[in-house]
């Protein structure tokens, strides 16, 4: 084969390659066997008339288009590995020539992968992570554990922010009740702000047996257009003030709370010792993005093709929707639950796949300067490792992902660790 490669433009550019009269004929075989099945031609059973015949009542010209389908795809991607290049997107086809008897010639017009030139990407400087827990780290982790084992008391006084009301209520608007308004015995935290602004803060003070009037303004973007900036009033009835009431503080709340200490003493550095380990796990994520940022911005990428940046939303859509459905949640399902479309996904995932797009390239440049090759352990171990994360059977995996696929990603987490482990924190 003898292909050319002419740029045009930034990442643009035409390949020029021929199909030899080889590939031609094999093409034709192809296309003939695959169309005389469907003639009829009086003197021959279905799908028995020979080639010579069919050459002679039709052309063999009217075989082209159909043998040029069939071995154009592989004719194509062997220009393409001659060529060198590495196309991101589908090549607009153009036939030059397709005269019988000679090799034909055809065009395509190809988006490439942009060039990267990296710029620092070892030994930046960022700023350094606060790793640090401390006794006030700890009690305040504990109060949030005893204020989720306190218990509701009933109580005579006038209702404080952080009690609890049990409430029948009625709303009006212009002096009309409205759809959804109503509700008995409901419970209701005052300062949770689960109910509409201004609400909560008006029930304090009141006491059990109480009725009064809330007045409200339900937001500009409330769900219900009827009631968008409508003022309403509620018919409150206060039934009951409840109060919360914490445990104390020591060995049997501690066992209470976690079954594998005895003391309270044992819980609290287990507490330590659990924020130690999120502390540490969120500066190591914070170094990471840091560096790995810096090393984007350091490096220059002239122009962005809009193929790889459809191709990145995409991509992060199908992981999302996959994760969803390891959860049992159907993409059908999702749009159902949370009132979306495909397009609005689509539109949420466009935020930051422009820079997502650009780190993969980065990435990418990395392992090719620092020549990583990931070793035939290294791709066992990295099927081992999704098998166990996914709880999918090695055989599973190795069947979704080529030997190729996973060098790439091995690769790519050696540049990720090339750039965070190299990061200086000042």
């Amino acid at each position: 084969m003898t292909a050319k490669w002419e740029k045009k433009g930034t990442n643009d550019g035409v390949l020029t390659f021929e199909i030899s009269e080889e590939k031609i004929q094999e093409g034709m075989t192809t296309a003939f066997n695959k169309v005389k099945g469907t003639l009829n031609v009086p003197g021959f059973r279905k799908g028995k008339v020979s080639r010579q015949v069919f050459n002679k009542m039709y052309g063999e010209e009217a075989l082209f288009e159909d043998a040029l389908n069939a071995v154009l795809p592989a004719e194509y991607d062997a220009a393409v590995k001659e060529s060198g290049i590495d196309p991101v997107d589908q090549p607009k086809i153009d036939v030059k020539s397709m005269e019988k008897g000679q090799p034909w010639v055809i065009e395509a017009a190809v988006t490439v992968k942009p060039e990267v030139k990296l710029g620092e990407y070892k030994g930046l400087t960022i700023e350094k992570q606060d790793r640090e827990v401390t006794d006030a780290d700890v009690e305040e982790n504990l109060e949030t554990k005893r204020a989720a084992q306190a218990e509701l008391v009933l109580k005579e006084d006038a209702a404080v922010e952080g009690d609890t009301v049990v409430i029948d209520f009625d709303g009006y608007k212009d002096g009309v009740a409205f759809e959804g308004g109503k509700g008995e015995n409901h419970s209701l935290e005052i300062g949770s702000n689960s109910f509409i602004p201004g609400f909560e803060e008006q029930l304090i003070g009141a006491k059990a047996g109480d009725e009064l009037d809330v007045t409200v303004t339900f937001p500009e973007d409330y769900h219900a257009e009827d009631l968008k900036g409508a003022e309403a009033v509620f018919k409150v009835k206060v039934h009951e003030v409840k109060a919360k009431e914490l445990p104390a503080l020591d060995d049997e709340f501690a066992k209470d709370v976690d079954e594998e200490v005895e003391t309270l003493a044992a819980l609290k550095e287990k507490i330590k010792t659990q924020l130690v380990e999120a502390k540490n796990a969120a500066a190591d994520e914070a170094i990471e993005e840091s560096a790995i940022r810096q090393a984007v911005e350091n490096a220059t990428i002239e122009d962005l093709p809009w193929a790889m940046v459809h191709d990145e939303v995409h991509r992060q859509m199908d992981m999302f929707l996959n994760d969803m459905q390891r959860q049992g949640v159907s993409p059908e399902m999702y749009y159902q639950i949370t009132g979306t479309k495909e397009e609005d996904l689509h539109k949420q995932m466009e935020g930051d796949a422009d820079l997502r797009t650009r780190t993969n390239l980065v990435l990418e440049a990395v392992v090719e300067a620092e020549a990583f090759e990931p070793s035939e352990e290294e791709v066992e171990a990295e099927i081992k490792n999704l098998s166990e994360q996914y709880g999918m059977e090695e055989k599973a995996v190795r069947a979704a992902l080529t030997p190729e696929m996973l060098k790439h990603d091995i690769s790519m987490k050696k540049a990720i660790d090339l750039i965070t482990s190299t990061a200086v924190e000042k």
